[in-house]
């Protein structure tokens, strides 16, 4: 069951020009006095920098407005401060940010992604958490050979192999080139011996 992955194109980086200041820009002087816009901007931008405590309650509103993202982002610049003790409670809540958005999961909107991601869930063997995304596949459109077929193999790995011979028989007679697929698919290993699904995978075979 390959899932085909679309690789973006690699955006082309804009690049500037900068003019260098010509000599005259400093009036004649030199040192630190001639440097001094480059020393004042550096200046300006540590200032504008939120601390470590404003980094850390902002990620806190974040954190209450369950906009885990962003607040997983301040709660990574606190941690970085010179206060250890907001460190350390930074950096538990920016694991706690990933949590949340490890168990939120992605958000499926068709039913082909629907199928892809249940894919890599039966490869990671989370087989309930697979079959209820090929189910919500299968109420947009039930005549999906391919979709079936997935169904069927994940119930074979969880041993409901009666579920899973129903599914491939609908997968083969939709689609029969489904046969040939699940003879040679290791998923269905544990239904090899029951005669009913040899017959439906070996039909002109005697027994």
């Amino acid at each position: 069951m390959p899932v085909k992955k679309k690789i973006p194109m690699p955006k082309s980086a804009a690049t500037r020009n900068v003019p260098k200041a010509s000599p005259e820009s400093n009036n004649g002087q030199t040192g630190p006095a001639a440097s001094g816009g480059k020393t004042g901007s550096a200046a300006r931008s540590r200032e504008t920098e939120p601390s470590q405590m404003e980094s850390f309650e902002e990620g806190m509103r974040l954190f209450h407005g369950r906009q885990f993202q962003r607040a997983r982002e301040s709660f990574l610049r606190a941690s970085r401060g010179p206060d250890s003790a907001v460190t350390h409670r930074a950096g538990l809540h920016a694991r706690m940010c990933e949590q949340r958005l490890e168990s939120a999961g992605p958000v499926l909107n068709t039913p082909e992604e629907h199928y892809n991601y249940a894919v890599t869930l039966i490869n990671s063997r989370d087989l309930a958490t697979a079959q209820k995304h090929l189910r919500a596949a299968l109420e947009a459109d039930a005549t999906a050979d391919h979709v079936l077929y997935a169904l069927a193999a994940c119930q074979s790995l969880g041993g409901d192999l009666q579920a899973a011979y129903e599914n491939l028989k609908r997968a083969i007679d939709l689609q029969p080139r489904n046969r040939l697929a699940a003879r040679q698919d290791p998923d269905f290993a544990a239904m090899s011996g029951h005669p009913a699904f040899l017959r439906l995978l070996y039909p002109d075979k005697k027994n």
